[in-house]
């Protein structure tokens, strides 16, 4: 620790403290005789290592990307980060995959790429697109993007699903 690069020292700021350390791994670290290896670290580094490393030019930068696995609702969306995403009505309950990458949400039920939503800043916010909704009954997208029942205006309730679906799924006829 005594011949520690910042042992002792203070810096009017962090640039200050960055170009202390820069000179001192070039002026002290890079040319002492190393204990372990018996060579300095910057001829070690140029004789094994410089020839390893790769060019990174032209290459995009890293990008951070979370995948999520989220339950679709009973009001059509899935809640990411406190705000909620719609997906088609009739993933209600189904399990899908969201991907968050460069201010998109892309949502996915198994291969299929169900949803794509601009990522919302803040809480509690809703995100719909009207399209996940047609063919339900009793829901209408308002005019502030949310939604809105109109339940009181159908007179009958309609079947939500068409029974083919049944059909296709548990067999038989309905």
């Amino acid at each position: 620790m005594k011949r520690n690069a910042i042992a002792g020292r203070s810096f009017p700021s962090w640039e200050a403290f960055e170009a202390h350390l820069e000179a001192w791994t070039r002026d002290v670290a890079d040319v002492r005789l190393h204990g372990t290896t018996g060579e300095t670290p910057i001829e070690r580094f140029r004789r094994a290592e410089a020839k390893a490393l790769k060019s990174i030019a032209g290459m995009p930068p890293f990008q951070a990307a979370r995948e999520l696995i989220r339950r679709v609702q009973t009001d059509c969306a899935v809640e990411i980060d406190g705000n909620a995403y719609s997906v088609p009505w009739r993933l209600i309950g189904e399990t899908v995959r969201a991907t968050v990458v460069d201010g998109i949400v892309r949502i996915h039920h198994g291969t299929h790429e169900v949803a794509v939503h601009p990522v919302c800043v803040g809480r509690r916010h809703r995100v719909i697109e009207p399209a996940h909704f047609e063919g339900l009954t009793g829901f209408r997208p308002s005019h502030a993007g949310d939604l809105t029942s109109s339940a009181a205006a159908t007179p009958a309730p309609e079947l939500l699903r068409p029974l083919g679906e049944y059909e296709a799924i548990f067999g038989g006829s309905f």
